[in-house]
This record gives C-alpha cells, structure tokens and sequence, in this order.
C-alpha cells in the first residue's frame, strides 16, 4: 500500500462529475503503479460513494494490473524468452492478476520431483517417456479436456495444474517444463490444429549441424502417446494441410506463447468477450513486435 497520505483523498476525487478532473485524477493515479491497488481496494470496499464511484475504481485497478502484465511481458520477451514457465505464468497473471509464480512453480516441482526418483541414465528415451506418462497421467490424472475443449480456463496454467485438465498445448508446456527442469530434450513441435512435442535425439551435436534431429513425436493431450513423423504426415492429409518443414521441427518459445494466445483469443471471441480479445491481441503484439 502506498504510504502518502494525500492519496486516498485523491482517490475520493474519482467521484467528480467533471469529466476533465475525472481523468486528471485517473491518470495521476495510474502513474502510481500497483503500489497504489491497496489504496484503491480499501477505499471501494468502504461503498459509501456511488456505483460510479466504484466502478471507475474496478476500472483503474484492471488498467494498472493489465499495464504491469503488459510491461512484464515485454520484459519477458526481451530478456527471459528461455522461461517458458514463466511466460505462460505472466499470461494467467492477465486473468488472475493476485497469481504467485512461487505457487505454479511449486506444483510443476512437484511433478518433477516425482518423475526424477523414478528416472536413471540406464533408461532410453521412450523409457523415460514411458516414466512420465505414468506420473503425469496415472499419478497425478491430468487429462486433455475433450468435454470443454474451447474453455479459457484450457489455457491457464493455473486451472490446468488444478483441475488437472487442458488442451493440447497447455498439456504439452507441462510436458515442456517438465523436461527443461529435469534435463531432458522435450520440445514443442507447432503443429496446426494440434501442439505437440518432440523428443530430440541425445546425440544432437549444434556445432555440427543446426538441425536437430527428433526420436519422436509425443501427444500428451492423448496420455502421451508416441508416433513417428509418418503418423503426422498422414494426419495432415486427413485435415489437409500441406506438410511445412516447420510442422516436423522444434519451434521457440515466442510461437509457443503466440499459440496460447491465438487459443484464448478464439476462445474470448467465440463467447463475446471483444475487450478480452482487444486486450490479448495487444499481449500478443508485445511478444510477438514484428507480426
């Protein structure tokens, strides 16, 4: 809470009928930053000045909290992109705005934790594949949500890690962040209609090919089933789609994002939430500048 006294008496003045001192007034306050949100919060709870008063108080706060998602994103972009958690962290942070890294963190640990005491160097890749499905899936029950496929919530790695419920790419970010955390070469594989992730072979050497080359192919939206690259040749003929080199190969963390935020802004469309889908496209523009 910001400590000057003067500011709840500048808060009371967001009540004006005057449209000019209205905004004066507001844009003093958004200079101020979140610091200023408790401030705000304790004087709307207080009710004694109006709904107009109110509600250009919720209006404030929303645009204080989405400036500040908005800021760490960039900084995100520009700085950290090698942090998918992170990432997609700042992007629930834009729905649940009082969200904690630490909590989402903690849970993936978790899951880490629990696959790690069942892995060894002696494992082959699918054994170890074999290890996390086990966890993920049977231990933990997480699930690809085919009742709500188009659900918001499918994109938010909060509601995924608690309902233990998601959509192809949200479960493939958990497959993602899983591997970075214990070491192993899981990626995501941009596919249309469908992320995925691949497994990348252990013996790629960067400083004698660019090219890494992938084992398999992993769907965690279907427990983790494995398949080759002619399985996913053969799924772009049946939706056809021409096959893209693209499609076989690890993407960044930028087109991950920019994945998310496609699904949610579809999602916020198709129940009528055109501000929400204003809003995301801005997110989106911020990590994704040359679009």
């Amino acid at each position: 809470m910001a400590d000057s006294p003067n500011i709840d008496s500048l808060i009371k003045l967001l009540d004006d009928p005057d449209e000019n001192i209205f905004v004066h007034i507001r844009n003093e306050i958004m200079l101020m930053g979140p610091d200023v949100i408790p401030n705000l919060e304790e004087v709307w709870e207080e009710g004694s000045l109006g709904l107009l008063f109110q509600t250009r108080i919720e209006e404030i706060i929303h645009d204080i909290q989405f400036n500040s998602v908005k800021k760490e994103l960039n900084d995100w972009q520009k700085n950290d992109s090698e942090n998918l958690l992170r990432g997609v962290y700042l992007i629930a942070k834009y729905q649940y705005p009082e969200l904690e890294f630490e909590e989402i963190d903690k849970t993936i640990n978790q899951i880490t934790q629990d696959i790690w005491i069942e892995l060894n160097e002696n494992l082959t890749a699918l054994e170890k594949t074999r290890i996390i499905n086990h966890i993920v899936f049977d231990v933990y029950g997480f699930t690809g949500n085919t009742s709500n496929y188009h659900a918001p919530q499918n994109s938010y790695i909060n509601n995924v890690l608690e309902s233990k419920k998601g959509n192809p790419i949200s479960l493939s970010i958990l497959f993602i962040v899983i591997g970075d955390k214990l070491g192993l070469p899981i990626e995501g594989i941009n596919l249309p209609r469908h992320f995925i992730t691949g497994w990348v072979d252990d013996f790629f050497f960067p400083h004698i090919t660019d090219e890494p080359t992938l084992l398999f192919y992993i769907n965690p939206f279907s427990k983790g089933t494995v398949f080759s690259q002619k399985d996913i040749e053969y799924f772009l003929k049946q939706i056809n789609i021409e096959a893209q080199e693209s499609f076989f190969k690890p993407c960044d963390n930028i087109a991950i994002m920019n994945r998310v935020l496609n699904n949610l802004i579809r999602s916020y469309s198709q129940q009528g939430y055109a501000e929400k889908v204003d809003e995301l496209m801005i997110l989106q523009r911020v990590i994704n500048p040359e679009s």
